[in-house]
């Protein structure tokens, strides 16, 4: 009777986790625009690669200004043993979505325009990025509270009909790119999303840039749990949590890694408080590293600075010198309650928060345990000599202790 329980609920426990053991996914976003920093990435490391962004237009098409490369990188990335997607959408790339799903003819002709493009460019299939789906993302994008996320159903249920009488049932994927709560109805996230999910291959859960330089007060960009009263009620463990409370299947989902921290300006010594990582702001955001610059966003009417500091600029730009030592005059702290690190620099008063293998490591271990299907990383280009996808390709080994602990324990 005993070993009869145990195989019955190891074996319940290895059935939920086969996909992970066998083979986790780990999906890394390539942006069109970092090309020529492309050169030091190692494609096999990866097994999805999201070639981002094909940008819609109001009738439905979409233009990816990478064309003129593409089929070099394709060829590249799938001799490599990746899978290649093209990402459409993106942060200024959202405007239309909403219209377009909304009307059975720019549905049909966004349908078409993908099935064409998958097949004449070799694609292992479309991601799509709608930042979002029943809320205003960028400034001008149009969104519809009501209608958006029953509208992006229907949409994606016809781009899985024609990606299976095209190419073959479940040949072509289609994934997304999603917010840490989802999609919203009428003011609020969808409690039911279960159909999504019969569709869709796989959401993967954008957890960082939940606080930033749009706060009064400093705080982590990507934090595991969050404080209470403090920066945003949101984080990595509410993302998992929310997604698949609504009926998405955890092995349908991929922990999102930012390979990046954001810098802001605090108006005060935050040395003098160094246990509290939240602190008063000023609202223009500094620049961040030596691939920032301002940037007009042709929405807003406005130009600014990202404050992004690329992992592989915090390595080689003097401000860590090593991975959880910072150079002086950066001074680096640790935040039990986020699980992030996050520096400050009392000379400019700048505060930068970021994730380092230490902060990544116990988000790909917590991933693991909680059964999702692997990894995202936004973006492939950041890293450093492979300190932090090292890390994140830790997520199988995690997997496979689950499972072995499992059954030893029950």
């Amino acid at each position: 009777m005993k070993f009869n329980a145990v195989f019955t609920v190891s074996s319940l426990v290895l059935a939920l986790v086969a996909p992970v053991i066998g083979k986790p996914v780990n999906i890394g976003y390539y942006p069109s625009w970092k090309r020529a920093q492309m050169a030091n990435v190692d494609f096999s490391k990866y097994t999805h690669i999201n070639l981002s962004f094909g940008i819609p237009t109001a009738e439905g098409t979409f233009s990816y200004e990478g064309d003129w490369f593409l089929a070099q990188t394709v060829a590249d990335i799938h001799s490599k043993g990746a899978k290649v997607l093209l990402s459409v959408g993106g942060w200024t790339g959202s405007n239309y979505f909403s219209n377009i799903v909304k009307s059975a003819s720019t549905r049909s002709t966004m349908v078409t325009s993908m099935v064409n493009y998958v097949k004449t460019n070799n694609l292992d299939g479309i991601d799509i990025d709608w930042e979002y789906p029943g809320r205003l993302g960028n400034t001008c994008n149009i969104f519809d509270t009501a209608n958006d996320t029953p509208n992006f159903l229907v949409f994606l249920q016809e781009l899985r009909a024609a990606f299976d009488s095209t190419f073959g049932p479940r040949q072509k994927l289609i994934t997304l790119a999603v917010r840490v709560e989802p999609f919203d109805v009428t003011g609020g996230p969808s409690k039911d999303i279960a159909a999504f999910a019969k569709v869709v291959d796989y959401a993967n859960l954008m957890q960082y840039d939940i606080n930033g330089g749009w706060n009064a007060e400093t705080g982590p960009n990507a934090p595991f749990n969050f404080e209470q009263g403090k920066g945003a009620p949101l984080s990595f463990v509410t993302a998992i949590d929310s997604w698949t409370g609504a009926g998405w299947p955890a092995v349908q989902l991929t922990a999102g890694i930012g390979y990046y921290g954001r810098s802001t300006t605090a108006k005060v010594d935050m040395t003098k408080d160094p246990n509290n990582q939240y602190q008063p702001q000023e609202s223009v955001v500094p620049l961040g590293d030596s691939e920032d610059a301002a940037w007009y966003d042709a929405c807003a009417g406005t130009t600014s600075n990202s404050g992004t500091w690329m992992w592989k600029h915090l390595r080689d730009q003097g401000v860590l010198s090593s991975p959880s030592t910072a150079a002086a005059p950066w001074v680096r702290q640790w935040d039990p309650v986020s699980q992030t690190p996050w520096l400050f620099n009392p000379t400019t008063k700048q505060f930068i928060s970021y994730d380092d293998p230490q902060s990544i490591k116990i988000k790909v271990d917590y991933a693991a345990a909680k059964g999702l299907g692997g990894t995202m990383v936004w973006s492939m280009n950041m890293d450093y000599n492979d300190e932090l996808l090292s890390v994140v390709n830790s997520f199988g080994s995690q997997a496979r202790m689950v499972a072995t602990s499992s059954t030893v324990s029950t």
